[in-house]
């Protein structure tokens, strides 16, 4: 007889989402089993925001070595050691681990089983012969990279995000298939350490986001030497002496690109294979599991999270949405998610950080907007560091509602936070300019820009004559 657990909540899946539920349903008294297949922490500690991150950080140490000219520092970047390289990253990783360790979860009284998970029925899994009974159930399994039905792909050897941070070896040229966040990081990040780079992307880099504030990363891009082929289709790809060559459609006409690496960053698909869903009564698509409004799938008593209920496919998304899966399956709470005020970063220099409507969307939503804009340039503090190359753009309604806020330029993620705020706790814009701002700091651009909505008004002749009149009784 296999073995029967039967428990309060059962979360399918040890990434940032799954881990915050266990966690914050065992904390709060509830019996808590986790499942977990493969590495706990899930693809953002092992192979996407963690590794990227510290992969970038070290670009950057030599990009910054190849700048300091600029500031009167006469250094030489003598070479880069990437077998070094590769140690800080897996590093980094490593000093995370414990936090996210089948030790750890244990200690805060979560029984967890590693293996696959099974349904069996609308109330039961089975993991390796255990059976699993639950009140309710959480499935967090995630996403992995696409990989793209190209012609001779499958022949060729190729990375993902999910290999691409076991290089010891810096590639001599390295060809990223995809334009978007994961593909424009790891390009620029290569490029900083020393790799020649080819993007070829179908459409526009960074599709998703302001075409304004992407024009400035572009430039930037190609000034590092980032070789960018947009609007192009790749045909096929092969094995060759260099290392692989990729055939491209530009305008009708094929041209061939030869490299020594291959990444593919074409997207990520949801994790829902192999779960036997529809036993448990589970609706699903391509796209991920359909859920409502509170994350509850077509199984009222089992829900989704993270990147697998489709959507957005962001670490901070499924630590929102765990927090929203506590309130309904613990406390009976009917609350819903609300992502109007979701911010999302990609983290190349420099950084592009995004919350709330864009202006395509606003103008669609709203019709009349307003559009407010801070160039970095204009900032003291950037002018100081030299990271002029940077814009905040906010968009609101004419009477000032607060839709939505961009920002391309250094430190823009952590820059983007005050708008989310805002945009949180439905602040107008008058509220933004009268905050005090510290000089010199990168924050001004965010008060400058707020108080632009009332410059027209504020300097307008009608206010010249109203000064000029009640200056005449002294």
């Amino acid at each position: 007889m296999s073995e029967i657990i039967k428990t309060d909540i059962c979360v399918i899946g040890g990434g940032s989402g799954g881990l915050s539920v266990a966690a914050g349903a065992s904390q709060m008294g509830a019996d808590v089993v986790l499942v977990e297949k493969d590495k706990m922490g899930g693809d953002c500690l092992n192979y996407g925001c963690v590794p990227s991150k510290a992969l970038l950080a070290a670009g950057h140490a030599a990009q910054a070595v190849r700048d300091a000219g600029a500031f009167g520092i006469d250094v030489t970047l003598n070479g880069i050691t990437h077998q070094a390289v590769h140690d800080h990253v897996k590093g980094v990783i490593a000093g995370i681990e414990p936090h996210d360790s089948v030790a750890r979860f244990e200690g805060l009284g979560v029984r967890v089983l590693k293996g696959a998970a099974v349904f069996t029925s609308p109330q039961e899994i089975e993991v390796d012969g255990t059976r699993v009974q639950a009140k309710r159930f959480v499935i967090a399994t995630g996403s992995r990279a696409m990989i793209p039905p190209i012609e001779g792909l499958t022949e060729t050897p190729f990375y993902t995000n999910e290999t691409i941070f076991d290089l010891t070896d810096t590639p001599q040229h390295l060809i990223v298939i995809g334009g978007g966040p994961i593909g424009i990081e790891l390009a620029q990040a290569h490029r900083h350490l020393g790799a020649e780079v080819s993007v070829l992307e179908m459409a526009s880099i960074m599709p998703k986001d302001d075409p304004e504030l992407v024009d400035i990363v572009r430039l930037r891009l190609q000034s590092e030497g980032v070789n960018l082929h947009e609007g192009v289709k790749v045909v096929s790809v092969e094995k060759s002496s260099e290392g692989v060559s990729v055939t491209i459609d530009r305008d009708g006409a094929e041209e061939v690109i030869t490299g020594s690496h291959l990444l593919i960053a074409t997207g990520r698909q949801v994790n829902v294979d192999g779960m036997a869903l529809k036993a448990a009564q589970v609706g699903f698509d391509d796209r991920g599991i359909k859920v409502d409004g509170r994350l509850r799938t077509t199984n009222k008593k089992i829900f989704a999270i993270g990147d697998v209920a489709g959507g957005f496919q962001f670490t901070h998304k499924a630590g929102y949405d765990a927090g929203v899966v506590i309130k309904n399956a613990l406390f009976k709470l009917p609350a819903k998610a609300d992502y109007s005020a979701l911010p999302w970063v990609t983290y190349c220099a420099p950084e592009l950080a995004s919350v709330g409507l864009n202006e395509e969307a606003a103008r669609k939503a709203h019709g009349e907007i307003r559009i407010l804009r801070w160039p970095f340039s204009e900032n003291d503090r950037a002018r100081a560091e030299r990271v002029t190359d940077g814009l905040i753009k906010v968009i609101t309604t004419p009477k000032g509602k607060i839709l939505g806020a961009a920002i391309v330029g250094a430190h823009a993620g952590e820059l983007i936070g005050v708008w989310t705020l805002a945009i949180t706790k439905k602040l107008k814009i008058g509220d933004m300019a009268s905050m005090i701002a510290p000089y010199p700091t990168l924050g001004e651009v965010s008060k400058r820009a707020a108080g632009s909505f009332f410059t027209p008004s504020l300097f307008s002749e009608k206010t010249k004559k109203l000064v000029r009149f009640l200056l005449k009784f002294g």
